[in-house]
């Protein structure tokens, strides 16, 4: 990004090593309730974060394409990033760390963090080049809207009466359903699924709009980001007494709320680094230079040691947990959560590593 904002640099690390924490505890039994989901409605701090990276993702394209003529040429970079970061995904869910080195493809999951970022940018870089922001904000109120009509009040092709609940008879778990069938993350539903992607690209929009709002040359900038930010959460927070906040839906309420704590959480960190020039944060700005490159390889050294054993019935993954953690810590929670803190220590230190020797892998 050119003229590049310190403070999205900032945040883009600081939410991919908050991706990391939350995909790493030392057990999944035992975690504090800040770094776990929602079970289904409701917002905890780590439903945060993958909305806060496809906001950033937005914020990038703003930057990134901002001179970039509207030619074939440029439509081919986009189609080819996007299809890395599916292939990217795809190959997490597929790889095995042994022989045959790939699971059944009956048993491949489609869907995926990696899959929805490519294909959230791939859509909202082609809507930037064609149209302007009041264009791009009516397709965003009309996607949220739409999508709200869509899943409250069309029936169900059986006739049912629609839900926003974890079963079937609400429209984006039907529509996985029928179409993903076995290629979900659970046998009822996937976070990441098909129809949810839609939301999804509006907090992409919502980023691309704050990236011109970075941009302007008139605007009071922090001011504007603090006003933006708790109109977000203000309308997001009325509107989910209708359309609850929801991760899994990516409910628009849970669009609109999310993208409000970002450009809260951005104006105070912009009014920081690049405003008063105080520098802080700058190890996360190191890890967002490679953000994809160690999201993905933090994926995958996670999946190997899970799946790699070094006995009969451990795998690496649970022998450094009990040998070093659970060995001396006798809180499980306190173990767990000092595991992953080693995780994202580890992924510090590379992302400084990385940049101090000018590696920067482009996905």
């Amino acid at each position: 990004m050119k003229n590049r904002v310190e403070s999205v640099d900032i945040l883009r690390g600081l939410t991919i090593v908050a991706m990391i924490m939350v995909n790493n505890p030392g057990s999944w039994g035992s975690i504090y309730p800040p770094l776990m989901h929602a079970e289904w409605h409701g917002l905890t701090p780590t439903d945060l974060v993958f909305p806060f990276f496809l906001y950033i993702v937005g914020i990038s394209i703003s930057y990134a394409y901002k001179n970039k003529p509207n030619t074939w040429l440029t439509y081919k970079k986009i189609t080819i990033r996007g299809l890395k970061l599916i292939g990217l995904g795809l190959f997490l869910g597929w790889f095995l760390p042994y022989f045959p080195f790939f699971k059944s493809f009956e048993s491949l999951r489609f869907p995926g963090v990696l899959q929805r970022i490519g294909v959230v940018f791939f859509i909202a870089a082609i809507l930037f080049l064609n149209f302007d922001w009041k264009k791009l904000l009516a397709i965003g109120f009309v996607i949220l809207v739409g999508y709200w009509l869509f899943l409250g009040f069309v029936p169900l092709p059986d006739g049912e009466i629609p839900t926003f609940d974890r079963a079937s008879n609400n429209w984006a778990n039907y529509i996985d359903l029928n179409v993903l069938g076995n290629h979900m993350w659970k046998d009822d539903y996937d976070p990441e699924g098909l129809l949810s992607t839609l939301p999804a690209i509006v907090t992409c929009i919502i980023g691309i709009l704050i990236g011109k709002v970075l941009a302007s040359k008139e605007l009071k900038k922090t001011q504007f980001l603090l006003i933006i930010g708790a109109m977000l959460l203000l309308t997001g927070y009325i509107w989910s007494l209708w359309f609850p906040l929801n991760k899994a839906l990516w409910s628009s309420s849970f669009v609109l709320v999310t993208s409000g704590w970002a450009t809260l959480i951005l104006a105070i960190v912009y009014y920081v680094t690049d405003v008063k020039k105080i520098k802080i944060g700058t190890i996360f700005k190191y890890v967002g230079s490679n953000a994809i490159t160690i999201f993905f390889l933090s994926s995958f050294i996670a999946k190997t040691f899970y799946l790699t054993k070094i006995g009969e019935n451990q795998s690496i993954h649970s022998w450094l947990y009990q040998t070093f953690y659970t060995s001396w810590i006798s809180i499980d929670k306190l173990a767990s959560l000092m595991y992953a803190l080693t995780v994202i220590t580890f992924y510090l230190v590379l992302g400084y590593i990385m940049y101090k020797r000018k590696i920067f892998i482009k996905v």
